[in-house]
């Protein structure tokens, strides 16, 4: 047999791993040169070793056609065993095709290469000598090792690009016939080993978070350990104060028990017995005191002390409560007298009169007399003898308690009622007897902080009826119901928008954003103006408190950036409500869209509620609904990213509307030029009056090439707030501004007339039959406006002011409130302009608004929509 073709069956032997039962496809080359060829390379591989000659014997093509068409057998044999000699060369074929010691194909590879035989006895003369047995066992050899072996037994044929041997093998392999041993299980093992390292790394990790979990639990049991202690010491300080308590009432005791010849017996026990309600008073007093430092060495012993500031004259500076703040002094209640006056850090203390010591013969010889906090008491007394006169001058004879009370003095205050034999004094309380107060401030940046939540300063004269400014805080100090409303103009060169807050309660856990606005990066840093506006329910103690953000704190610390108009008039004004008035106050956050959208109605979910049952959300949750007659004055400011020049060419509106009886009219809409890639805000604020079964729903629209993407979060920048009060208490009067007398050009002070929208009341009017500029109040309250303009202008400032003028014509006119715009942003085709305020009016009082521009002109005022003016009345 050639060499070529010995190679190729044994890499074929070699590949396989197993008993060969055919040879499949074996073609000899036909050209009589590759025969000449393979003998020279034969004769080369013989030089080398002996050869082994092989004998192809062809199968028999007589009969039916092969079953596998693949498969071509052939029989290889070795007629070593049975010749030698040059005879055994050529197509001789032996009788048999085996020896006595293998089976097989794999028989006819050299011996150093054959696998192990298969443990069975050997028989023949192979078994005669130990090294043929020897080369006969050979050991196992990977299929890499046996293709090496080859290759280097027949370099020559193994080289790559060599000439082809013209033969081609298949072989057809009997699955399960001496298989070599697979590496599967070699890479299990790998696999195994690495899983295992990983989850002995993962329990070494949990160990270490055990230890860290132990030693802090470890540091929360030793500080629990020792606030214990320190409740422990206080409790041993209480008990000595007990004990003191207990050895002045002995001694006490005793003392009185010798003034058995002043009163006789039954007075000694009915004073004892009002000696021991006073004792027990005292202790219970002092044990409430006691507590009370304890839980506050416990809880606030790494809290610093604040001052208050500056307090009033009438007031003291208070530490026990969560923040110290300036407190109203105590006055002594009636049947008490002054011990010690009110000073900065100590309220008043007042001590109770002993009626019985102080007048001899109170309850005539045969009444024992008892004293009490504030009064007195006398055996067998009763309501028929206390109208007789019994309790004496400036006393009452309270029927709830059984005895005598000191009469309520009214010093500077109205007395409703006087006191008599058997009722007390009722004086009037300015806090209760109002229904309605108003009161605004100024505000100012303060230097040196970061603009990430800068607190803005709001100063003012404190008003001890309902509130105090406290360290640029608002301070209230009557529950109740407010709306807020803060003017602010400011230039920024931050590189992102910046947001102006209103805060309840920012100092507590408890507090939350009332409202907030942005003001959008402008490439040119010129003025800017929004007006924040918010309503909620207070009670004694809240704060409210305004700031500034900035998004990305791209904004340097020494306000180079950011500066705040400070000239404007009243940018802070608050309206309170009593609960006495029945109204009701409403927040309610919008969700956020998930798209951008052109035109959008936005939804809500309620925040805070006073009355759910007067006002709700309706069932789709885009609209408010009311089930009483009433005015609502209401506040939607909504923030927005914007893209496309159409946005800003155009703008955007926010307009509401009133649905009543399945019919759906405008109540106002406000304009706000538009963004290219920005972030801003849009805001709305008005008053209407409402029935029952009316709905208050929202729109937005934006220009059809414009994209807009609306948010909303509990941050107060998108947010409803509004009032409701029953009609009884309030109205409300709208305006839109009259096409009569529109001031263009250069504008200075030129007032503006305005085009009554809704029904006639008579609280408030329009003056004249037409368009007038003058608004007249017919009751005496609390008024609540806002104001806005749409308007095309060249100035460097426009001002919108709001002036009131009391009594006669004479009296020159006072500004309330003022708010200032810069120029026009570039591309936008028009401006806005708003302010908001709530103040006190008289029966008589007139209101009129002008607007001014500096270094530049008017072009023109729009009267169609987006100018209007909206007024809210409440009963004071």
């Amino acid at each position: 047999m050639m060499d070529s073709q010995r190679f190729l069956l044994l890499v074929c032997l070699t590949m396989c791993g197993r008993d060969i039962e055919s040879a499949s496809e074996i073609r000899l080359p036909d050209h009589q040169s590759r025969s000449s060829h393979v003998q020279n390379r034969y004769s080369i591989y013989a030089s080398r070793r002996p050869s082994v000659p092989y004998t192809v014997i062809h199968p028999s093509r007589t009969g039916s056609l092969r079953e596998n068409p693949r498969t071509i057998t052939a029989e290889v044999l070795n007629p070593q065993g049975g010749c030698t000699g040059g005879g055994c060369h050529g197509s001789q074929r032996p009788a048999n095709n085996h020896t006595k010691e293998c089976k097989g194909i794999g028989c006819k590879l050299p011996v150093r290469m054959r696998q192990d035989p298969k443990q069975h006895s050997c028989v023949g003369d192979a078994c005669s000598t130990g090294s043929d047995a020897g080369r006969s066992r050979l050991s196992f050899v990977h299929m890499q090792d046996r293709a090496e072996q080859v290759s280097v037994e027949f370099p020559e044929l193994g080289t790559q690009g060599g000439p082809s041997s013209g033969i081609q093998l298949t072989c057809d392999i009997k699955p399960g016939t001496n298989e070599v041993n697979s590496e599967d299980a070699l890479v299990l093992h790998l696999h195994l080993a690495k899983g295992q390292d990983k989850l002995v790394a993962q329990l070494h990790g949990q160990q270490e978070e055990v230890k860290q979990i132990q030693s802090a639990l470890r540091e929360q049991q030793s500080a629990l350990l020792a606030h214990q202690r320190e409740i422990l010491d206080q409790q041993r300080i209480m008990f000595d104060k007990m004990d003191e308590v207990k050895t002045q009432y002995s001694l006490l005791l005793d003392s009185v028990k010798q003034l058995t010849v002043v009163s006789p017996q039954g007075g000694i026990e009915s004073h004892l017995e009002g000696l021991q309600s006073q004792v027990r008073t005292y202790s219970q007093e002092a044990f409430t005191m006691h507590k009370m430092n304890m839980d506050a060495s416990v809880t606030d012993a790494d809290r610093p002390l604040i001052g208050c500031g500056s307090c009033q004259t009438d007031e003291y500076c208070d530490f026990s409560a969560e923040k110290p703040r300036c407190e109203r002094c105590t006055v002594c209640p009636p049947g008490f007298f002054l011990v010690a006056q009110c000073s900065t850090h100590s309220d008043r203390i007042c001590q109770d009169r002993d009626e019985c010591l102080e007048i001899p013969n109170l309850c005539k010889e045969h009444n024992q007399c008892l004293n009490t906090p504030g009064g007195f008491r006398c055996s067998d007394m009763s309501e028929r003898l206390a109208a007789a006169g019994i309790c004496g001058h400036s006393y009452f004879y309270n029927s709830e308690m059984e005895e005598c009370q000191a009469c309520t003095e009214c010093d500077s205050q109205p007395m409703i009622s006087p006191c008599s034999a058997v009722s007390d004094a009722v004086c009037a309380n300015p806090s209760e007897s109002k229904l309605s107060l108003s009161w605004s401030g100024s505000v100012d940046l303060p230097k040196g902080s970061e603009l990430t939540d800068k607190q803005l300063h709001i100063r003012g004269n404190s008003d001890g009826r309902l509130l105090s400014c406290t360290d640029g805080w608002i301070v209230l100090y009557q529950h109740g119901l407010v709306w807020v409303d803060h003017n602010l103009a400011l230039k920024h060169g931050c590189r992102s928008f910046v947001q102006a807050c209103l805060r309840l309660n920012a100092s507590e856990d408890g507090g939350r954003d009332l409202s907030g606005m942005r003001l959008e990066q402008r490439d040119t840093r010129s003025l800017q103006s929004a007006s924040v506006s918010g309503a909620t329910a207070v009670e004694p103690g809240h704060i409210l408190y305004l700031s500034l953000k900035s998004a990305t704190n791209q904004c340097s610390q020494n306000n180079d950036d950011v500066h705040l108009q400070g000239s404007l008039l009243s940018p802070f004004s608050l309206l309170w409500l009593s609960h006495d008035t029945g109204a009701v106050a409403m927040t309610a956050q919008a969700v956020a869209s998930a798209h951008y959208h052109t035109n959008y109605r936005p939804a809500f979910r309620t925040s805070s509620i006073s009355d759910p049952y007067v006002v709700s959300l309706t069932h789709d949750n885009r609209g408010v609904r009311f089930r009483e007659s009433g005015t609502v004055k209401f506040v939607l400011q909504q923030a927005l990213y914007s893209m496309g020049q159409a946005c800003i060419s155009e703008g955007f509106y926010l307009l509401a509307y009133l649905n009543r009886n399945g019919s759906s009219a405008e109540l106002t809409r406000a304009f706000k030029p538009g963004v290219h890639y920005r972030d801003t805000s849009i805001s709305l604020s008005a008053a209407t009056t409402v029935d029952s079964g009316d709905m208050l729903t929202f729109e937005i629209l934006a220009p059809t090439q414009c994209n807009v993407r609306y948010f909303g979060d509990d941050s107060g920048i998108s947010i409803l707030s509004l009032l409701w009060i029953p009609s009884s208490m309030s109205t409300a009067l709208s305006a839109s501004v009259s096409r009569k007398g529109l001031p263009t050009g250069a504008v200075r002070n030129k007032a503006l007339f305005f085009h009554q929208t809704t029904t006639s009341v008579k609280q408030v009017a329009l003056a004249g039959t037409k368009d007038h500029r003058d608004f007249i109040f017919r009751e005496a309250g609390t008024a609540s406006v806002a104001l806005d303009l749409r308007l095309i202008h060249s100035c460097s400032l426009i001002k919108l002011t709001l002036l009131q003028q009391n009594g006669s014509q004479g009296v020159q006119p006072a500004p309330v409130a003022q708010q200032i715009g810069g120029q026009m942003p570039e591309g936008s085709l028009w401006a806005s302009v708003g302010l908001r305020v709530s103040f006190q009016v008289l029966n008589g009082t007139v209101i009129f608004a002008t607007v001014d521009c500096v270094r530049g002109r008017i072009n023109q005022i729009a009267y169609d929509a987006g100018s209007s003016i909206s007024i809210l009345w409440a009963a004071a």
